[in-house]
């Protein structure tokens, strides 16, 4: 009896044992096969270095991996998420396909969608134009020239009506992709909702309104940092009570990577990011788990494949791990990172662009790989103009594909356990955890807004890699290698001013029809609203209700809130 004891207490000995000979012998052959792969010839166009100048080995092994790497995996639907949020993943629901649109009118980007939507399009994404991404209406002499150009022009709950016109609101999940002025246009699309007589706790969908990141990134702003975190709030706060399912921010990564970020600072900068909004929140006096469970992200999908899966991976780690335990979130929906991507605009080349079918291939794969609820795939001539009707349908056809014919699908997270993949999972959520580091040193994300600092490290970054292009030390085929003199061009989409035309006759109908007397009054509503430190989300509401323009209400709060004005930090 003594003697099975004995035993039995020395078999788990045994086995650290065992695993210890197992790990120095896989030194020793690692060591061997180093040494006698040093010795061998490599391609001279053989790059050892990632897209973001991260160092790659030529081979990965569980030498690579940290001790507690099944810990920090786990299984899908478990705690940290690492390989996905959902137990079934895409055998349960595929991701939600969506194709970013807009352009012209009202009417225009209404006929687009319908012809997504009967090719097989599972939700809408607005592209709103310039003057609407700032705040201005069609009609404004700053929208002069851009109207209905890079996006479709909103300026009213009139046009928003038009946008969705034989669109039920409550059978499809609409995301917006506007951040300066996000809550005026959201209120938009619940009045827009109410018209059709949708119960707006119904509606499903995401408004982008992540200010933090254009201070960083895309310059689309309108007001100083301050009143612009506390209109978000106020949005977290009214749609927790009144649009339960719909998410109020989409924190993100995507224009901090298109503006020349590494995948790990787009990894942390976008994670600061949506500490920054929790905290704001927090301080608000919500309960966290009231708002944290509507918040979103929205991830660029870049060229180098496995950088890309494991930046997804390490991100849902990171947001459940720092939920949980750094803001005592107790709902496990509220560690859970939902997340939009879209495949890297950035790559796309004017130079032989029928090229960017593939690029777009491979990076909707690695975002399906990594875990997507959503997903945008750019078309061919994106980068030329907005797409037409035949380059939108094949990216579409491109998400179809992976979904029906790939088989990727019927496996929850198929590339977890790679030596490679789960090296570098880990590799990135160590860089990201430095990042932050940094940040919190900088007083924060708003100082460091403040500051530059932000600024400054993406422009190196992007420096750095524009000067491997140049120099001829990363090849993008057909741009600095595999060059071809002559090609045929591609039929692009062509915006005219039209559209500007009849956006001005609108708003001058608009105008002259709705009511001025109660316009006056919800516009002094707001204000007041506004001066007297209240949540505004129920007065814009009302604004949007009467017919008060986009600018009308920028332009109220602006008196109030101020203007934001960037700093030179070169």
């Amino acid at each position: 009896m003594t003697a099975r004891r004995e035993d039995r207490r020395s078999k788990p000995t045994r086995r650290l044992s065992e695993q210890e000979v197992e790990l120095e012998r896989l030194r020793a052959e690692v060591a061997a096969w180093r040494a006698r792969a040093a010795s061998l010839p490599v391609r001279a166009d053989a790059a050892p270095i990632s897209s973001s100048g991260r160092v790659v080995e030529p081979v990965y092994t569980a030498l690579d991996l940290p001790s507690d790497v099944i810990a920090a995996t786990g299984l899908p639907g478990n705690f940290p998420y690492t390989r996905g949020i959902h137990p079934t993943m895409y055998r349960g629901r595929l991701w939600t396909m969506r194709q970013f649109a807009g352009f012209g009118t009202a009417e225009d980007t209404n006929a687009r969608y319908k012809f997504l939507l009967e090719r097989g399009q599972t939700g809408l994404s607005v592209a709103f134009d310039f003057p609407t991404l700032m705040g201005y209406d069609s009609d404004h002499p700053r929208s002069e020239g851009e109207v209905g150009k890079c996006g479709v022009a909103i300026s009213s709950l009139a046009d928003m009506e038009t946008l969705f016109e034989g669109i039920p609101l409550d059978q499809v999940s609409t995301s917006m992709t506007i951040n300066g002025p996000a809550a005026m246009l959201f209120c938009f699309y619940v009045a827009a909702a109410e018209k059709q007589g949708v119960p707006i706790d119904q509606l499903q969908g995401t408004i982008q309104n992540d200010i933090l990141k254009e201070y960083m990134a895309q310059h689309a702003w309108i007001f100083p940092a301050e009143p612009a975190l506390k209109i978000i709030v106020d949005l977290f706060e009214w749609a927790a009570e009144h649009t339960p399912q719909w998410n109020t921010i989409s924190i993100s990564g995507y224009h901090i990577r298109e503006a020349g970020a590494t995948a790990a600072q787009e990894l942390a900068f976008t994670l600061a990011n949506g500490f920054c909004y929790v905290e704001h929140g927090i301080a608000r006096g919500l309960d966290v788990d009231s708002f944290a469970p509507r918040l979103s992200f929205f991830w660029d999908v870049h060229n180098d494949f496995f950088e890309e899966i494991a930046k997804l991976r390490a991100a849902r780690r990171i947001w459940a791990r720092h939920m949980r335990e750094r803001y005592r979130a107790k709902e496990p929906r509220s560690w859970k990172m939902r997340f939009h991507c879209q495949t890297a605009g950035v790559t796309l080349t004017a130079q032989q662009p029928h090229n960017n079918v593939v690029r777009v291939a491979y990076q909707a794969l690695a975002a399906v790989l990594g875990g997507t609820q959503s997903l945008h795939t750019n078309a061919l001539d994106e980068t030329l103009a907005l797409p037409t009707e035949e380059s939108v349908r094949i990216a579409l056809r491109t998400q179809q594909i992976i979904a029906y014919e790939t088989g990727v699908p019927n496996v929850a997270d198929p590339l977890g356990g790679s030596y490679y993949l789960e090296a570098l999972t880990d590799q990135l959520e160590r860089e990201a955890e430095g990042l932050f580091a940094e940040i919190e040193a900088q007083g924060g994300v708003v100082q460091a807004i403040e500051s530059g600092w932000f600024q400054r490290q993406i422009a190196h970054s992007s420096m750095r890699f524009q000067a491997e292009v140049e120099q001829g030390r990363r090849t993008i085929v057909g741009v600095n290698d595999f060059v071809e003199e002559a090609e045929a061009p591609v039929e692009i989409l062509k915006v005219g001013d039209e559209a500007e035309q009849t956006q001005r006759e609108r708003m001058h109908r608009l105008r002259a029809s709705r009511n001025r007397e109660l316009v006056q009054q919800r516009l002094e509503a707001l204000r007041t609203a506004a001066a007297e430190d209240r949540n505004i989300i129920p007065a814009m509401l009302d604004c949007a209700r009467a017919y008060c323009t986009l600018f009308e209400i920028r332009h109220v709060l602006e008196e109030i809130y101020g203007s934001y004005r960037e700093p030179i930090f070169f």
